[in-house]
């Protein structure tokens, strides 16, 4: 927390601070937490707000930070152990937040679903949403048995915002989870139900907070139901025409005359495209998009303003304007000239447009914060997410592009330490999910840590993976072990057949899916692989569906179903734990032994398997750690049994930093 003051202060001072690089990564480096997860401008722009770990990393805190150059500043805590995200500012002087969890494998917070308000100051703290239990005699004081986010802010009443609040299931076989649209005032806690739908739902809201969309999400491959008000006061809702949208359709932003909008629409499940549409003609205009890639995210004009850019992430990073004359797009391209080699996000505005706070990110960069002043055509360097990566020190993420066997396209990201040339010692690293996730160039503490060592890391979008559309993702649907090991197995040709893997010299190693496939592709392909290694991994398909979080909804099931498929025999015949004998590599094999994603089932599994082949296997259970490990003296541990392993199995001139180097 100290550290992050002062290094707060400093970068309140200076634009680009430079540091002289040392000659070793520790890996300690790569197993550290980021100092800021999370910034946010306040309205009057005179304020940031920001997530930051507590000194022992079991608890976050909200930072207050005057932007007037005094260095002022207040801590907000919201209970002891408690982590906090999804800062939403309601007004100049009021901040809600999300009570949190840390997701270890991502390092990342998800919101409990529980809303907790703060004037900056630290006083008139009050839960707008939460389940707080009787204690004793005293009566907990909210009873939401739900999960609560903010959706939208009511532009001219400060402080009152449009929560979404979906109810809990009430047994675990219980799909019934209404949505209700409340009004609330931050200040006083005062809320007032304005929409509800039977059935889990998300709105979108028009300009003056109206809501004008309604989507009905269902699981697996079924497409989501689709409601709108063509009209401002229309009450009813109105079924999507195929004019507008076919099976997908989120509105990015609606006009102040309440009609006209963006929306990102996919008809087919295709690549999502984004429209320019009238509400109450239901006809659309194609603005931008791309058919093999799915827009990534949207750049805004301002606050409140209209989207002038896109960019794509899933292959090589792009950024696309709407029109590249327009302000807010030469504005955009000036800050990336300004970060040469980096990609640069505009978050957050003043409501006077004058103060602007954005991130920039790259390969080599976990990321920086910094507001920039228009009218004094100032920038404020506010924090770096991990200020200890030294961007000189880290390897280049190279996009490639490769077809499969079969004719696919596939993308991907190939990772050479630095320096080095020709055929390398290649870490095979699919990515977990599998669906619903993808790779994009972006900076990776695992691959950076794999390339200090020495290795090269090929990461490959195989079916199955997001950032191409649902028709891309469903193509991996029963295809765990089949078509999308072989896509895996592709993209390690590739980088043989262009002389950027030494062919003798291949290991795979992932973590959850990327755990299975780790194991699998060693079965389907043994003469690729010198070794594997397992990280929280579903390793008995037939397991998932008895144990697990993901079975415990029939949403979950039957997303199960469609994307392993019932058939007893295929999924024992693409499973590693019933094949353990197939596997003729050395394993290394980690675990967290309250993972409720993927239990100790599958590791006891896994290791049985090897147990009755008669094979020798690396194990690490690691206790009170669930999927994924977030203590950094275990992530720390980890990382050094992967180098041993790896140095072991891979040949001793494999790594260029020798182990007792790092430590």
């Amino acid at each position: 927390m100290h550290l992050v003051r002062h290094r707060l202060m400093a970068g309140l001072l200076l634009m680009l601070p430079v540091v002289a690089a040392a000659q070793v990564v520790p890996v300690e480096d790569f197993a550290r937490h980021a100092e800021v997860q999370e910034v946010a401008l306040s309205p009057d722009g005179r304020h940031v707000a920001m997530t930051v770990p507590a000194d022992d990393g079991n608890e976050s805190q909200l930072l207050i930070v005057a932007l007037d150059g005094s260095g002022k500043t207040q801590v907000l805590r919201f209970g002891k152990r408690q982590h906090v995200t999804d800062i939403v500012w309601t007004s100049p002087t009021r901040v809600v937040v999300s009570r949190a969890n840390m997701e270890p494998m991502k390092a990342q917070l998800f919101s409990q679903g529980e809303l907790v308000a703060s004037d900056i100051d630290g006083k008139h703290q009050g839960i707008l949403f939460a389940y707080i239990p009787d204690d004793g005699f005293m009566g907990g004081r909210r009873k939401d048995m739900g999960y609560a986010q903010i959706d939208d802010l009511v532009e001219r009443e400060p402080g009152v915002a449009m929560v979404n609040f979906t109810a809990w299931r009430t047994r675990p076989d219980d799909e019934y989870q209404p949505t209700t649209i409340f009004r609330v005032d931050t200040v006083t806690g005062d809320r007032k139900q304005v929409e509800y739908s039977p059935e889990a739902a998300g709105f979108y809201f028009d300009s003056k907070s109206r809501a004008r969309l309604r989507v009905v999400n269902r699981p697996g491959m079924e497409a989501p139901d689709l409601f709108y008000r063509p009209r401002p006061n229309d009450q009813d809702w109105t079924p999507v025409p195929a004019t507008l949208a076919g099976r997908r359709m989120s509105l990015a932003y609606v006009a102040d005359d309440d009609d006209t909008a963006y929306a990102l629409i996919t008809d087919k499940g295709e690549p999502e495209q984004l429209f320019r549409i009238s509400l109450s003609a239901g006809t659309r205009t194609r603005v931008v998009g791309r058919d093999d890639i799915e827009i990534a995210g949207l750049m805004y004009s301002g606050h409140g303003g209209a989207p002038f850019g896109v960019y794509y992430d899933a292959a090589t990073p792009t950024v696309e304007y709407l029109d590249p004359s327009s302000e807010w797009a030469r504005l955009h391209a000036s800050l990336m000239k300004s970060f040469p080699g980096e990609l640069v996000s505009m978050s957050d505005y003043s409501q006077d447009n004058n103060k602007v706070l954005f991130t920039v990110f790259s390969d080599r960069n976990p990321g920086a914060y910094y507001v920039f002043d228009r009218q004094a055509g100032k920038i404020q360097l506010i924090n770096e997410a991990e200020p200890w990566i030294k961007r000189e020190r880290m390897a280049p993420v190279a996009p490639i592009t490769f077809k499969t066997r079969d004719g696919v396209t596939l993308h991907g990201f190939y990772t050479a330490p630095v320096g080095a040339k020709g055929p390398q010692p290649l870490i095979v690293m699919p990515h977990g999910g599998p669906h619903g996730v993808y790779d994009s160039w972006s900076y990776d503490n695992d691959v950076q840590f794999l390339a200090s060592r020495g290795y090269a890391v090929l990461q490959v979008n195989f079916r199955g993976s997001a950032g191409r559309g649902d028709l891309f993702t469903y193509s991996g649907y029963q295809q765990w072990g089949g078509r999308m090991m072989d896509d895996i197995a592709d993209g390690v040709r590739w980088a043989i057949d262009n002389k950027r893997a030494d062919p003798g010299r291949i290991c795979t190693y992932g973590a959850s899916f990327g755990g299975y496939a780790a194991l699998m592709n060693p079965i389907r392909y043994p003469d690729l692989y010198r070794c594997a290694i397992g990280s929280i991994g579903v390793y008995d398909l037939a397991l998932m569906k008895k144990f697990g979080d993901v079975r415990g909804t029939g949403a979950g099931r039957d997303y199960l179903d469609q994307a392993l498929g019932t058939d007893q025999a295929a999924l024992a015949a693409n499973s590693p734990a019933r094949n353990a004998d197939k596997i003729k590599v050395p394993v290394m094999l980690f675990q967290g032994s309250v993972d409720k994603r993927v239990p100790m089932e599958q590791f006891d599994a896994m290791v049985t398997g090897f147990r009755k082949a008669g094979v020798q296997v690396d194990t690490m259970v690691v206790k009170g750690e669930g999927h994924g490990f977030y203590k950094p003296e275990n992530r720390v541990e980890v990382y050094r049994r992967i180098e041993a392993f790896l140095a072991r199995n891979l040949g001793p001139d494999a790594g260029v930093t020798a182990s007792a180097n790092a430590k």
